[in-house]
């Protein structure tokens, strides 16, 4: 069964949705039955996005690509620099 992929703002509103049926009694597993998730899905979308709002979802989307481009560009730049370093060096 392939795995059906959720955006930040359908997360977010599954959560939402959650805490309001288990303020009316229902339990977790029957709740994540509803939403179509397992209960470590649930339990690790709680802990990643439990307190959040949608903007501030996307803007930590945001963040966490500039983040892994800037990791790049940095491992690109300490390869030039070693590369630089080691034919400066003149071992060949």
């Amino acid at each position: 069964m392939p795995r059906k992929r959720f955006t930040v703002e359908q997360i977010i509103q599954n959560l939402r949705e959650a805490e309001v049926e288990l303020a009316h009694g229902k339990t977790i597993g029957l709740v994540c039955k509803q939403l179509g998730i397992t209960d470590q899905t649930y339990y690790r979308w709680r802990k990643e996005y439990g307190g959040i709002r949608t903007d501030q979802a996307k803007r930590l989307k945001d963040l966490e690509k500039e983040n892994a481009r800037l990791k790049r560009l940095l491992a690109d730049a300490e390869l030039d620099k070693a590369i630089l370093k080691e034919a400066a060096s003149g071992n060949f």
